[in-house]
């Protein structure tokens, strides 16, 4: 009688498919473990941990175990049970997310359940989740009290249950250099050296907080010293995800009055379109899987109103800019871009909801493309710029030749107290107005355009700007810089032959000047050169044909700026002048690496000098010694 019951049970299997099940009752024991392989209760989101499974019993076949964890459809982790074993962990990853419910809500206790071989085994466990820190870097000429609508027990981001730091307010050490609005002559740190800054900055807070990861909240020029950090200074994968608020990733038109004073260097040149696009972002291009969020300010839409860049812009960074590299998503917003730090309706729209991203809302993302190499298309006058003391003024002439269909002038004031007299080509004082001409006055002192204002189908010939003090000017007076940007008209096209060279490697500068596709004749042409060290040199172009060119050869390592001005005028009589902006970034090269030598040289020869001095003093001490 048993062997038939045994045959019938073996045919029943047979019939329906081995699938060796596990006995009723086993247990399933999930531990956490961290960084070093120690088993935790509590974690902080985003730290990397392994997950482990202990059975009751062992597993009669080789078994998938699934960890998931409430409200999830999805496995956050997975391990193998081998055949007979009751133990497997799997591989380390980032608990990304873990501190949010799938819908968005803070849920600061997360049960994880385990499945193996498709059965949901008993024995959940229940881990603490602390939120991770959110690092805020500010931008040019700002510092970190842009920030205190975020920070603080009242701030934005403590109202959703998150610490917030920004980088120089002393919760942490230090303190980035982007420039100064009162001392506008003073010199920036480099991006390369404020990313430095960031590091220390965020160690200091991952050692505070327990926390492996943080996501960076950067407004204007901080994202794209938060960019160089991810790829040149990182150390290990830190950061969650980047929201940029604002960032020129093209650079910006606007910095143009600025770069031409020599003010606030290098930063105001390592903002320059031709730097952005042909150096910055030929190099730093790795993200290490890092996503990339971007709010755009696009308060200006009418052309009439962004007087130095391409509309849509929140005045100073076009949407063109913000959006010129790979983001996983952007959103805009009607909003200034001074504003994009305070205001609450950014918050509430457009960042809380990235700040609170659930598992799963993290996948790796690839690095960014580098762009072709470019010359500049958008067209400016030469930026005339100078100093007046109280009671003093100066003249502006401006060309405007025939087939511009839209003149913006713009001006950067140190002192945000000068004021203009507009008059066009027929000699009569114009009135500016905010309806006609788009007319702004930007009193905050952070923000490199000071006014701005604009005229369409403007008559051609000489528009002069009178530049006149006021009864604000300072006593110490007040440095302007003011150009113009066309559309229409003559198109200057100026390009260097190399952007990042060596010290001593020839750069050829080449422009030409065209209207309606054909050439004009130039009456002059010249290279204004500025070097690391803030000097100017003025390089003359010589005509080759249609093209003008000239040869430089670097003798100090850094960034340079070239003002490119082609002057000249149309078969009608009519005076045309353009000006264009680039950049390129010296390497250290032979000059650079004999003067270390020479360094080495000289230290070792007086270390040399001083041990044999050293020698004979003790051997004539000896000597006396033994005569004594």
């Amino acid at each position: 009688m048993r062997r038939i019951l045994a045959i019938i049970l073996l045919g029943a299997l047979l019939i329906g498919g081995f699938s060796p099940v596990q006995a009723q009752g086993v247990d399933a024991v999930i531990r956490v473990l961290d960084r070093a392989g120690a088993e935790i209760t509590e974690l902080v989101d985003g730290n990397s941990l392994r997950l482990s499974l202990k059975l009751s019993a062992p597993e009669a076949a080789q078994a998938e175990a699934l960890f998931s964890l409430s409200g999830l459809s999805a496995p956050v982790a997975s391990c193998t049970l081998a055949a007979g074993s009751d133990t497997c962990t799997s591989q380390a990853f980032a608990s990304l997310g873990w501190f949010y419910s799938p819908d968005g809500q803070p849920d600061p206790e997360q049960t994880l359940r385990v499945t193996v071989g498709g059965r949901e085994m008993p024995g959940a466990l229940t881990i603490r989740i602390h939120p991770r820190p959110i690092v805020m870097v500010h931008g040019f000429l700002s510092n970190w009290e842009t920030w205190k609508a975020y920070l603080g027990p009242q701030g934005y981001l403590a109202s959703i249950g998150l610490q917030g730091f920004a980088v120089g307010d002393g919760q942490a050490p230090g303190v980035l250099n982007t420039g100064s609005p009162s001392s506008p002559e003073s010199r920036t740190n480099s991006i390369a050296q404020n990313a430095e800054i960031i590091g220390q900055y965020i160690e200091a807070v991952q050692k505070q907080t327990g926390a492996e990861k943080v996501d960076l909240l950067a407004h204007s020029m901080g994202g794209m010293i938060s960019r160089y950090y991810l790829d040149r200074v990182m150390k290990t994968e830190n950061v969650g995800q980047v929201i940029f608020l604002g960032t020129p990733m093209a650079g910006s038109a606007c910095v143009y009055p600025v770069a031409a004073l020599g003010f606030l260097l290098p930063a105001s040149l390592e903002i320059l379109p031709d730097y952005m696009v042909n150096v910055f972002n030929q190099q730093i291009i790795h993200r290490h899987g890092v996503p990339f969020h971007m709010v755009a300010g696009t308060l200006l839409i009418d052309p009439l109103t962004s007087p130095c860049t391409d509309a849509p812009s929140d005045t100073v960074v076009g949407l063109g800019s913000a959006t010129s590299i790979t983001l996983d998503d952007v959103q805009e917003l009607p909003m200034y871009h001074g504003n994009l730090t305070s205001d609450q309706r950014v918050f509430d729209e457009d960042v809380r909801h990235l700040l609170q991203l659930p598992p799963g809302s993290f996948a790796h993302r690839p690095d960014l493309v580098a762009p072709a190499v470019t010359s500049r298309t958008e067209q400016f006058s030469q930026t005339f710029h100078g100093h007046l003391q109280p009671g003093e003024s100066a003249q502006v002439t401006i060309n405007i030749e025939p087939n511009v269909s839209l003149a913006t002038f713009s001006m950067y004031d140190s002192s945000r107290s000068l004021e203009v007299e507009v008059r066009g080509a027929s000699g009569k004082v114009i009135e500016l107005d905010v309806a006609k001409n788009g007319l702004m006055k930007i009193s905050d002192p952070a923000t490199m355009l000071y006014l701005g204002y604009g005229f369409k189908q403007p008559k051609p010939g000489k528009w002069v700007v009178m530049v006149k003090t006021s009864a604000e000017t300072p006593a110490r007076g007040a440095d302007y810089a003011i150009n113009a940007r066309f559309v229409g008209g003559a198109a200057l096209s100026a390009s260097s032959s190399v952007t990042i060279p060596a010290i001593g490697q020839p750069v050829t500068i080449n422009a030409s000047l065209q209207l309606e596709g054909a050439s004009l004749t130039v009456e002059s042409a010249t290279a204004l050169i500025r070097k690391p060290d803030g000097a100017l040199e003025s390089l003359p172009l010589s005509a080759h044909g249609d093209l003008y060119s000239a040869e430089y050869l670097p003798q100090q390592s850094g960034l340079h700026s070239v003002e490119v001005v082609l002057s000249g005028k149309n078969a009608d009589g009519f005076g045309i002048d353009r000006a264009a902006f680039l950049a390129f970034e010296v390497q250290p090269g032979r000059a650079d690496l004999l003067n270390v030598r020479q360094l080495v040289l000289m230290v070792c020869g007086v270390g040399l000098v001083l041990l044999i001095g050293g020698l004979v003093a003790l051997f004539v001490r000896l000597r006396r010694r033994k005569k004594i």
